[in-house]
């Protein structure tokens, strides 16, 4: 059985005081996304950007009591998203920070890009975006139509559009996915500050998940700086859909987190309302075991970052148990429950969204199956680095 070592335990346990801040705003942020203005001073806020920062930016890493945490760690972050989306996972999505957009930066952003970005979310009330799914093309990386073209002997051009993008019509700073050319690596990631000239962006309506603030893009001419483009100290294969690729795997571990925790909010809820409902001792173990399931993904990303395998079993695991958890909490409490107890009703919608973060199942399929087939493994060996320990004997 994995447990966690002392270090990640202390992580655990503060992290957990803290959800109850998220919990106490998930109906307002449901309600009205756009005002987030009494969530920005939260200390669990203050805490998720300290974790998600670099420290050589700050100079002020986590720390919990004699332990530090590294910005850099998936695990880290994994029982950390956990325990502050059993809180709520759409107030988890809402706060201003590095996000997904960070953690391309740490691949594949210099240090001035690096600095730039940081900078810009310094004041805890800015959000960031990450610009890659498309109309036509969904998540499809490889095909993707928005075009980067060089203007003369000055800056490049953005020409496109962007769907389903994350606190986009928000975010001030963020990364945009383009083609220079035909190819894969004609794909290049650039980094894009707003407003800016023939860059518009507008809310979409959303089911679950509404702290997240999914958004259209519109790229008409923008203009994009030559030192603005990731990855020009890297080699052509490196530039643009490699780092994307490992940011992803990093987090579809976070996508399991939060499906996890919320499935363990909609458990607890049940044990709380009717702790005698059938069900409630089975959904608390498979989701403890999930739980370790989504902890070893973690450390297996800190150990090998492009592997998919664990990543993938772990993020298809958790958002099928999540929603199976939903229609068992919703029959448990009743007919009347979806509108006696509005917490039921807001996370059974946002246990859907879980499915389309990240890449759907088909998608995680494959990448279980490719990792089969190149003689790799699915659920990894024991691992004994990065604060996760499987006790022998």
């Amino acid at each position: 059985m994995i447990t966690l070592d002392e270090r990640l335990r202390a992580l655990r346990a503060v992290t957990a005081e803290l959800a109850g801040q998220l919990r106490r705003h998930a109906l307002a942020v449901d309600a009205d996304p756009a005002d987030l203005k009494p969530c920005l001073d939260l200390p669990a806020y203050d805490v998720i950007r300290q974790a998600t920062t670099p420290e050589r930016l700050t100079g002020k890493p986590l720390r919990i009591g004699r332990f530090t945490y590294s910005s850099a760690s998936c695990a880290e972050r994994a029982v950390s998203t956990l325990e502050l989306a059993r809180g709520d996972a759409g107030v988890l999505l809402a706060c201003p920070g590095p996000a997904l957009a960070g953690l391309l930066l740490d691949e594949l952003g210099d240090a001035a890009q690096q600095e730039l970005f940081h900078s810009r979310l310094a004041d805890g009330a800015t959000w960031s975006f990450f610009a890659m799914t498309e109309p036509d093309r969904g998540n499809d990386a490889a095909n993707l139509e928005t075009r980067l073209v060089p203007d003369g002997s000055g800056p490049y051009r953005l020409h496109g559009t962007k769907r389903y993008i994350g606190n986009g019509s928000r975010g001030s700073i963020g990364v945009v996915f383009a083609r220079t050319g035909r190819g894969p690596l004609a794909i290049r990631a650039a980094l894009v500050e707003v407003p800016a000239p023939g860059y518009r962006a507008h809310s979409l309506d959303m089911v679950g998940l509404r702290g997240a603030r999914l958004s259209e893009i519109s790229l008409d001419g923008v203009p994009v700086p030559a030192d603005m483009l990731l990855g020009a100290h890297r080699s052509p294969a490196r530039r643009g859909l490699w780092g994307a690729l490992r940011a992803f795997n990093h987090m579809r571990v976070q996508v399991a987190a939060m499906a996890v925790g919320t499935g363990f909010a909609l458990r607890e809820l049940v044990g709380e309302l009717r702790p005698s409902a059938p069900g409630v001792e089975e959904y608390a173990g498979r989701l403890e075991a999930c739980r370790r399931l989504v902890y070893a993904a973690g450390t297996a990303v800190d150990l090998e970052p492009d592997g998919k395998g664990l990543p993938s079993t772990a993020k298809l695991t958790a958002t099928r148990l999540a929603v199976e958890v939903g229609r068992w909490a919703t029959g448990a409490l009743g007919p009347a429950a979806l509108v006696e107890h509005p917490l039921l009703e807001k996370w059974v919608r946002d246990v859907g969204g879980f499915e389309f973060m990240e890449g759907t199942t088909n998608i995680q399929r494959q990448h279980v199956a490719r990792t089969h087939l190149k003689g790799g493994r699915a659920h990894g060996d024991p691992v004994d680095r990065g604060g996760l320990v499987r006790p022998r004997g």
